[in-house]
């Protein structure tokens, strides 16, 4: 009992959500409306809602770093230095990371809050693991 009493007085981050990953869900509701089983949809709200998110207000740095992925491509190598520039312009500390689902991938940023704040993590992109790349503006994962 104590240590649950802990966990609920303990600071959270603050989870945001980016116009890309909303733009991303709405693309998949649309996918499973089409294919007929609105239930996909309402699965992943779910678990969006009642594992993601709290996982992430706890430990917002649980995921892998995005970053410190292998590229075998030119073009990979150098998408990944502009978001490394764009990071190093915002808050301290501040990285993309991945959080695996059963069946999806989620980018978030996350990065430390203002004083007294645990940090804040923002939800940049869902996909499929069936879908490839990431999208967002400029191609950069929404950054």
């Amino acid at each position: 009992m104590a240590g649950r009493e802990e966990e609920e007085g303990a600071s959270l981050a603050r989870v945001q959500y980016a116009r890309n990953f909303a733009s991303n869900l709405e693309r998949i509701e649309a996918f499973w409306f089409d294919n007929d089983f609105a239930q996909g949809y309402e699965r992943l709200l779910d678990a969006l809602t009642d594992v993601v998110v709290p996982n992430l207000q706890r430990h917002p740095r649980m995921g892998r770093r995005f970053l410190s992925r292998a590229v075998e491509s030119v073009e990979a190598t150098r998408l990944l230095e502009r978001i490394g520039l764009r990071l190093s312009a915002l808050r301290p500390h501040a990285e993309v990371r991945e959080y695996v689902m059963d069946e999806y991938l989620v980018l978030y940023l996350v990065s430390d809050g203002d004083a007294g704040d645990v940090g804040v993590v923002q939800l940049l992109a869902i996909k499929h693991h069936k879908q490839l790349g990431v999208d967002g503006p400029g191609n950069s994962a929404g950054i």
